[in-house]
């Protein structure tokens, strides 16, 4: 494997270098005035080798910060009191996408569309996101009536109880989200 000695390089680039007067090849990315978010990927600012340099001397990631942040952000745990996005408990389903991982802005978009539209059952009812979550976290379809839920509930209770499985707690976690997702169903419309 060769490795490039300058670390972010882009070969081949095409785009000039951002620096007024310069007429080199804007090889390596800045961020620009546009910061990554709901409505797209942002932009960036492109410099040669030489100016890259000079950016990167004059940028402070701590501008802005009062002592007791610039303290914090520099404690070695910093950053690991926050969950990363897969393991959040939305997923990040109501955050920006990672429009690192599409080609095409417009498939982030759609994806993110689609994953808002409305799950139905056959018979009509919608399916609430809440809804549809407790009913993956218990392994039932849609379709399921009040007596799978509560067979299931049973089921899964007698799996994850402690007094139930020879006293191992290391499963009270899933235990509790079933018993919450039960909580969400037997309320739910969709099993009256």
């Amino acid at each position: 494997m060769r490795h490039d000695r300058f670390h972010g390089r882009v070969r081949g680039a095409e785009q000039a270098c951002d620096r007024a007067g310069c007429d080199g090849h804007g090889e390596f990315r800045a961020p620009g005035s546009h910061a990554s978010g709901f409505d797209g990927p942002g932009d960036y600012r492109w410099f040669c080798l030489d100016h890259i340099r000079e950016f990167n001397s004059g940028y402070d990631w701590f501008a802005g910060m009062n002592a007791e942040e610039i303290s914090a952000a520099q404690h070695p745990a910093a950053g690991w009191d926050s969950e990363t996005r897969a393991f959040r408990p939305t997923a990040g389903v109501d955050e920006a996408p990672r429009w690192a991982d599409f080609k095409d802005p417009l498939d982030a978009i759609s994806r993110r569309a689609r994953s808002f539209r409305p799950h139905q059952r056959a018979d009509g009812r919608v399916i609430a996101p809440e809804e549809r979550r407790a009913l993956e976290t218990l392994g039932l379809t849609p379709e399921a009536d009040r007596k799978a839920l509560r067979n299931r509930y049973s089921q899964l209770v007698r799996r994850y109880h402690p007094d139930k499985n020879g006293g191992d707690r290391s499963l009270e976690s899933k235990l509790q989200r079933v018993v919450d997702a039960y909580a969400v169903l037997k309320g739910s419309a969709l099993f009256a």
